[in-house]
């Protein structure tokens, strides 16, 4: 057994643990700036109901059954890993923030946003819940409205307008439980559909508008973008898990057969499918094969997939942006796998769809298995674990960073030199340079 070398600093370790499965990544960025994909670990989750811990231990023996097949692949230990975090306590409001600034002739800088983002840290919320992301928006300046970027403007007053996702404790304190049972440290919590943005949608698609429909095992989880922010987020709390019930059933079979009929003969348009199709598969033991219709598959398939999109659309006219969305709608997630749900999504919603894969950020010559959409959650966790490490980036709205109540700024609390100091440096440097120069000169 060949000996694992410890984690290094550009090497990022992604977590995605999820209703039907944990998966681990490892990766880091190329001379190019793409990602290059070091080990993959993916195992069948036995202890998350709807995106949420509910058994800690056999939650626990299969982050480490997928954080070892990782392990070897990148041949490496981890210390940290990026974990997402999903499910039905998931909420999000909106919220606005004014700051008044001292003086009117300083530019405003990072560290008074910075100081907006940590008052939002300070809301009161419901008993139980804590805040995970905070999104600023629009600001305005002085009654200056709708801008993005206010840093090098010059105003009293600064206002903002916020998108705040909160989630339960006991779900979050349970994740990180998880994961200090398995020997590792949690170096960031990412709300998973933003995660699976970052990993699937294009900027063009954002600015544009678009709703990202992440299909899981156990939620449904849509982030909605117009002009390159955020706008909505939310958590249906089911997914293909409920499509694997109506079909137990509806043909009345085992739940390992749904499965299987789902993964391999599922469509999710019955009209697509020839009538007179039979899949047979094992009875019990000592009794005849079992005979089932493709059709009618693929009618219980089509009628809860129905069902999930319904309240994808009611998430999106709640949001306000039905109408602004040019982009339509991108699935991702192992239920965008099913057979023509893009034309199911597009016949229901009359949106544009397409399916989400998360190649684009992939450096050359990638494993053809990362390229499914049930990898996006994991490839955006990778990505965002990323942007964290590079240097002069600050983590304003990570909820691990800003938890004490100092303000992160950008300007150092160290003194410069004063003026004469400069002066007299530099005159220094000036005289011992100058002769080297003549020297050189005259050689």
């Amino acid at each position: 057994m060949t000996e694992l070398l410890p984690q290094p600093h550009d090497v990022v370790v992604a977590l995605d643990i999820g209703t039907t499965k944990v998966c681990c990544l490892a990766g880091r960025k190329n001379t190019h700036g793409k990602l290059e994909i070091l080990g993959i670990g993916k195992v069948e989750s036995a202890g998350v109901l709807r995106g949420v811990v509910s058994n800690i231990e056999k939650t626990v023996n299969a982050i480490r059954e997928a954080v070892d097949i990782c392990e070897r692949n990148a041949r490496m230990k981890f210390r940290s890993v990026h974990v997402g975090i999903a499910g039905q306590h998931i909420k999000s409001l909106q919220h606005r923030g004014i700051l008044t600034r001292d003086s009117d002739h300083t530019e405003i800088a990072r560290r008074d946003i910075d100081r907006l983002v940590n008052d939002m840290f300070k809301l009161v919320l419901p008993p139980g819940d804590k805040i995970i992301h905070v999104f600023p928006q629009e600001f305005t300046v002085d009654s200056e409205q709708g801008i993005t970027d206010p840093v090098g403007m010059c105003g009293v007053r600064l206002e903002a307008n916020f998108h705040i996702i909160t989630g339960q404790i006991t779900a979050i304190n349970n994740i990180y439980r998880c994961i200090e049972k398995v020997g590792l440290k949690v170096a960031d919590l990412t709300l998973e559909p933003i995660a699976s943005a970052d990993a699937t949608l294009s900027e063009e698609e954002k600015q544009a508008g678009v709703a990202l429909v992440d299909i899981g095992g156990g939620t449904t989880d849509i982030t909605i973008f117009h002009e390159g922010i955020i706008r909505h987020t939310a958590v249906i709390p089911f997914g293909g898990n409920v499509i694997t019930a109506d079909i137990k059933e509806g043909c009345t079979v085992m739940q390992p057969q749904a499965e299987k009929l789902k993964v391999k003969f599922g469509s999710a348009l019955a009209n697509e499918v020839f009538d007179n199709r039979i899949i047979t598969i094992p009875g019990l033991k000592g009794r005849d094969h079992k005979e089932i219709s493709e059709k009618n598959l693929a009618r219980i398939i089509q009628a809860r997939m129905e069902e999930v999109l319904d309240y994808v659309l009611w998430e999106i006219r709640r949001s306000g942006y039905e109408r602004k969305l040019i982009g339509g709608i991108v699935l991702t997630g192992g239920g965008a796998l099913m057979l023509h749900a893009d034309k199911l999504t597009e016949f229901h919603t009359g949106m544009a769809c397409r399916i989400g894969v998360p190649v684009e950020n992939l450096a050359h010559g990638y494993h053809e298995k990362v390229s499914s959409p049930i990898f996006s959650t994991g490839i955006g966790l990778l990505l965002r674990g990323l942007q964290d490490i590079e240097p002069g980036n600050s983590q304003t709205v990570d909820n691990q960073n800003v938890s004490d109540d100092r303000e992160p700024s950008n300007v150092s609390e160290e003194k410069g030199p004063s003026w004469f100091d400069t002066v007299f440096k530099k005159t220094k440097e000036w005289f011992e340079a100058e002769p080297d120069l003549d020297f050189e000169r005259k050689k």
